[in-house]
């Protein structure tokens, strides 16, 4: 049971340095910390399950209250590292949209014969030239004053961003897999040394046993 204790102490010390760096500057801050991040949470989740599972195995009665204790905090920890977590994902999200906004904005060229607002200039109607119906008019196909080449960028501007976002979540998602199944093996690989100690002090102990049986 020491064993699943520190295992769940070290996992809980390591996510709160990544959490501390990824608080820093979210917005900066790699997919490869959050998917480690991520499989970290996973990993201490199941330890902690562990923990509490073995607890209950625990004869000594002062023993088996003071892993509940231990497993209270563990589990209240948790629940703060994953909402200080989302809550990070979030700004960061809202950073990069930000900033792609204002990308998007800047690369399109600035008319100075359009105004700001489409609607604040009044073009005689009486006039064929103006009239929405005439091809000839610019602002019948396009009321805002964008160009068809500026409307295509954006969209394929758009479309390239949308697409590295649904590539960083599927990278984050493997990560996340591949961080969570070698931290299973190292929990298993910690459990097994503990069990094989256990069994070598029975073994002495039913050695020493037999020994001493009179003949």
């Amino acid at each position: 049971m020491n064993t699943l204790f520190n295992s769940a102490l070290k996992q809980s010390s390591s996510i709160r340095r990544d959490i501390d760096a990824f608080a820093e500057n979210p917005a900066a801050s790699s997919p490869a910390l959050q998917g480690q991040i991520s499989a970290s949470l996973t990993s201490l989740s199941r330890t902690i399950d562990d923990y509490s599972e073995t607890a209950k195995k625990e004869l000594i009665h002062a023993k088996q209250e003071k892993a509940y204790e231990r497993i209270k905090n563990f589990r209240a920890e948790l629940l703060n590292y994953r909402q200080t977590f989302d809550q990070l994902k979030k700004d960061r999200e809202d950073s990069q949209t930000t900033q792609a906004r204002t990308e998007l904005l800047g690369r399109r060229p600035h008319h100075t014969s359009t105004p700001e607002n489409p609607y604040a200039q009044t073009l005689p109607s009486s006039s064929p030239l103006f009239s929405t119906n005439n091809p000839r008019n610019p602002q019948s196909s396009l009321a805002f004053g964008a160009s068809p080449n500026d409307y295509t960028r954006e969209t394929h501007a758009l479309r390239e961003q949308s697409f590295m976002s649904n590539t960083n979540t599927a990278l984050d998602e493997y990560l996340e897999r591949g961080r969570a199944v070698l931290g299973d093996l190292g929990q298993q690989k910690e459990i097994l040394k503990g069990t094989q100690r256990r069994l070598y002090s029975v073994a002495n102990t039913l050695g020493a046993a037999f020994g001493d049986l009179p003949l």
